[in-house]
């Protein structure tokens, strides 16, 4: 066996007996952080209105679209190939934090572009590119604890950026402050992050970064990179495309009222990620050591996915009212309920995404994610072209149902016509999944006239209840997250 596989096998084992105890604490690092951030933004959008709240949301939607420059897909490759060769982290690392510098530089000049003739927000290019380049180079970092199977550290950076955001939103909202004010807020937390993340690294030597430039790794990396950065841009493009084209045909003040209900659902993407930035290394050593454990995982990973995005789906069709009375208790935004109760259905088919984008990466087919991504986008931009200038905001909730339903049909299609021996059993995997939703709803349903304090609780208690009795879970799931959960708590005492 030579030095690489013996390197690779060696990875595979570690990250495998960190992965369910990993996705466990990064998921719980995100469920506080999203919750606290669901409520950061609520304030923040109540505190500027609908028309500021939309210049803001339109600012970032500029920001998505264009931050692709800044990575060109060397993120996620870098933690692929970190994890498969540990060695040789530090030259990586330290080759792209070199790189990074002009990426953003370009990057930074055509968002000035951009906000400046495409979106009428000149005043907010300063801040705009800091927090653009602030987010490249927090990103980066971030990836090393991932590709060596330390997803607490990056725990820990989570907390904290919320932390610092939360508390200079709601300083913002007290004092009346402007949208710039909020976008260095955010710069602020994720300036923390890139400090913390190079003395981490260093600290616990999970690395030893080498800054300089390699040329012949940047030449070797670039064609591998390329298909990342395209379905990172196409992926934004679906996601974002449509804040600019409601800005295009409507006020700032429709494109609040979207983005205000988009923001629940948007929030909820952190556990599918949150649970992919785990299992993806994970995958991509399997993929190199043993295919028939590939296959295991990412049926697993699967199911996983569709048993936390159906109840999201099916508890928010049903309290959407609830949950705008809380979101926007003056009523500034009740317009947003109506694209909200839409954008629902689009929960489980985002959750599911992850799994399909996730394997065709691990198994090297990342240009395949480019393929079925650009056919979503192309489909979301056409849709929203057409029927936002007739129905507005409505439109684009309805879009994005669509587009996340064909992204979810493309990346299934296109992982079992590459490796047939990985075609996945849909139905078999999730029909008890769905069934247990369907039951939660139907309690909920009569629920949903009472505070969400108590619809929300005892809907999760119901779905529980009808997930053990139906046996949606099997003995051997429920074995490995129990001894993930144990492994963890064992490596915490020890430490």
């Amino acid at each position: 066996m030579s030095d690489q596989a013996e390197q690779a096998a060696g990875a595979a084992a570690e990250l495998g007996t960190r992965a369910v105890s990993n996705a466990l604490v990064i998921l719980a690092a995100r469920v506080v952080s999203r919750l606290v951030s669901l409520v950061v933004v609520i304030v923040l959008a109540n505190a500027l209105g609908a028309t500021n709240y939309g210049r803001y949301t339109t600012l970032i939607a500029y920001l998505a679209l264009v931050s692709v420059i800044a990575d060109l897909g060397f993120n996620p490759l870098y933690t692929r190939e970190a994890a498969r060769n540990r060695k040789e982290l530090g030259n990586y690392l330290g080759t792209l934090l070199v790189l990074k510098v002009a990426l953003a530089a370009a990057a930074s000049v055509i968002l000035a572009i951009a906000l400046s003739l495409g979106a009428g927000l000149s005043s907010l290019i300063l801040p705009g590119a800091v927090l653009l380049i602030a987010t490249a180079y927090a990103n980066l970092l971030r990836n090393t604890f991932y590709a060596v199977g330390r997803a607490e550290f990056d725990a820990v950076a989570i907390i904290a950026e919320i932390a610092i955001q939360g508390g200079l939103i709601f300083y913002g909202a007290r004092h009346n402050a402007g949208v710039s004010f909020y976008i260095w807020a955010y710069v602020a937390s994720f300036l923390f992050t890139i400090v913390y993340s190079l003395v981490v690294i260093r600290v616990f030597r999970l690395g030893r970064v080498r800054l300089g430039f390699d040329v012949n790794l940047v030449r070797r990396w670039f064609p591998l990179a390329l298909p990342f950065a395209f379905t990172f841009f196409l992926t934004n493009l679906y996601f974002r495309a449509d804040v600019p084209i409601l800005q295009h045909f409507r006020t700032f003040a429709e494109v609040g009222w979207y983005t205000f209900a988009y923001k629940p659902f948007e929030a909820l993407q952190f556990i599918p990620l949150a649970i992919q930035v785990v299992v993806y290394p994970l995958l991509g050593v399997y993929f190199v050591t043993d295919v028939s454990r590939l296959k295991v995982a990412y049926e697993r990973f699967f199911k996983v996915l569709v048993l936390l995005g159906w109840p999201l789906t099916v508890g928010t069709f049903v309290l959407v009212h609830p949950i705008i009375r809380v979101f926007s208790p003056s009523g500034a935004f009740a317009q947003s309920e109506a694209a909200l109760r839409i954008l629902a259905f689009a929960i489980v088919f985002l959750f599911a995404n992850s799994a399909f984008y996730a394997m065709l990466n691990a198994i090297n087919r990342q240009h395949l994610n480019a393929w079925a991504t650009g056919l979503a986008a192309a489909i979301n931009i056409v849709l929203n072209l057409i029927f936002i200038p007739l129905f507005g905001y409505l439109a684009a909730s309805t879009t994005t149902v669509v587009t996340e339903a064909a992204l979810c049909i493309f990346g299934w299609w296109f992982v079992q016509r590459n490796l047939p021996e990985l075609r996945l059993p849909v139905i078999r995997l999730s029909w008890r999944v769905l069934v247990a939703g369907a039951v939660m709803g139907a309690v909920l349903y009569p629920l949903r006239r009472y505070s969400i304090f108590i619809s929300l609780p005892a809907g999760g208690l119901v779905y529980l209840v009808a997930i053990f009795l139906i046996r949606a879970i099997e003995p051997e799931e429920w074995r490995l997250a129990r001894d993930g959960l144990l492994s963890r708590l064992r490596r915490s005492r020890a430490a």
